[in-house]
């Protein structure tokens, strides 16, 4: 009997207890579900805010983000290239190379209604096949020209129906106000992501070029691999930007993102349309930012400017009467802040254009005139002018003044491209290499270049710069 009495006792305080957790577990509930309700019922207490208010602190734009996305949009083109790539190696000396393809993909913006479009350098470097896809169409597309210094390239396609985008002033770009990313990243075309603008005059050195010219726009607008290329607009749908890159430790979006100031890609897109060739200014002086121990050091104690490092003679700096440790303050009336806001003034500069610049020397402010130089150092517009190498299958060009200093040479050939198996490309010399020396003779021209390699037998050695500057040494048998 006692059992039994045991035995109900145990169940009714089960029940009791069931029902105790029971209550417990839906008060619980009620009060999640309230605080997700919360935000709700905020909005519906004040209809007239914007969600976004709510949700950011900040009032975000909502009706011009869907405006600046659909007037962008169409702009952005998708890219693909295909490039040959032959496999090097032992084995090439008994077998045929061997050849595979390499399949790349970016962004591009459609500039003008004749059917140029403008991307990033190194979507397009090496691509043997360039196809442009809008909306359903695809286009093969032409190189028209490239600029390795600002990371930019001018394709053209066979149309003149695509939209295109409207450009802004990014000088009047601010930081802290409302952008879009527009592009293809992960080849998934047509992707709108949005953020601020975080800093302008950005200089990162991600540029290979001998003279890179780095003031990018920074932005947490999300930017992957695939973005290359495409469009940073403001609220309005309106160009400030061609996204280039990301700073990430995974190669993926980390909160950085830099895109080239659209008055920059004014100019480079009008020279290569026009020339070829972007015209570009030079000053022929070194300068570098300074921070607060430089500054001590050289006993200045405003720290905005920049300061000469080097002055190379006969240069359009030299001839203004500039010097070495000369603090340069301003420029044409605007204040210079730092080395990439020096170098976004000058690559929007042409050769022969007259700078009044305001300079510190020994504490004392000093102006000065000078007259800006192309890599010739004359003042005239210049025509990239390649010779092709029919026997050798491959194009050569002089190296200029600027380079030619500095690098510290007197002469030199530049391998600017060679196609097959022709005896050129059977060196394995890369592109971009300056030839200086062949049995140690100083090589002057393309043409002489071309004639010694098209008769020359036996045992040869090539001397030349690589890309890095580094002296290189390759000895041969023909």
């Amino acid at each position: 009997m006692n059992t039994i009495k045991t035995i109900c006792i145990g169940l009714i305080a089960g029940m009791i207890g069931a029902l105790i957790i029971t209550s417990i577990d839906d008060s619980d509930n009620i009060q999640l579900s309230q605080q997700l309700q919360q935000p709700e019922s905020i909005h519906q207490q004040e209809p007239s805010m914007p969600i976004s208010q709510v949700s950011y602190g900040s009032i975000i734009p909502n009706e011009n983000f869907i405006e600046a996305s659909e007037k962008s949009t169409g702009s952005v083109v998708f890219i693909q290239t295909l490039s040959e790539v032959e496999s090097g190696g032992w084995m090439d000396w008994f077998f045929e190379p061997r050849s595979s393809q390499r399949i790349g993909s970016g962004s591009g913006v459609v500039f003008s209604n004749d059917g140029y479009i403008v991307t990033n350098n190194h979507v397009i470097m090496d691509a043997d096949e360039i196809t442009v896809i809008a909306g359903k169409r695809s286009y093969q597309a032409e190189l028209v020209g490239r600029d390795p210094s600002t990371d930019l390239a001018v394709i053209k396609i066979n149309s003149n129906d695509l939209p295109v985008i409207e450009k802004a002033n990014s000088e009047q770009v601010k930081v802290g106000e409302w952008v879009l990313a527009v592009g293809n990243p992960f080849n998934l075309t047509s992707t709108v992501t949005a953020g601020i603008v975080s800093a302008k005059g950005r200089n990162i050195n991600i540029l290979r070029d001998k003279f890179p010219i780095e003031s990018f726009i920074q932005t947490d607008a999300a930017i992957n691999p695939g973005n290359s290329g495409g469009a940073l607009v403001n609220a309005q749908g309106k160009l400030i930007g061609i996204n280039t890159a990301i700073l990430s430790r995974t190669g993926s979006y980390a909160g950085y993102g830099f895109a080239i100031p659209v008055n920059i890609v004014k100019k480079v897109f009008n020279d290569l349309v026009k020339y070829g060739e972007v015209q570009k200014a030079f000053t022929g002086a070194e300068f570098i930012d300074i921070d607060s121990e430089l500054a001590t050091r050289i006993g200045i104690e405003d720290l905005d400017g920049v300061i000469i490092t080097d002055v190379k003679d006969g240069s359009a700096a030299d001839k203004a009467g500039l010097k070495k440790r000369d603090v340069i303050r301003k420029i044409n009336g605007r204040q210079i802040t730092n080395k990439a806001n020096l170098e976004e003034l000058i690559a929007k500069s042409y050769p022969g254009d007259e700078l009044n610049i305001v300079a510190e020397r020994d504490s004392e402010m000093i102006s000065k005139k000078m007259i800006l130089t192309n890599r010739e150092g004359t003042t005239s517009i210049i025509t990239r002018d390649i010779y092709h190498a029919d026997d050798l299958d491959a194009s050569f060009e002089s190296v200029s003044k600027v380079e030619r200093d500095l690098l510290g040479i007197n002469s030199g050939v530049k391998v600017v491209d060679y196609q097959g198996n022709g005896f050129f490309a059977s060196l394995g010399i890369p592109k971009g290499f300056i030839i200086t020396q062949i049995n140690n003779r100083a090589i002057d021209t393309p043409e002489e270049l071309a004639k010694i390699l098209e008769n020359i037998r036996g045992r040869f050695d090539i001397i030349g710069i690589d890309e890095r500057g580094r002296k290189v040494y390759y000895p041969f048998r023909r």
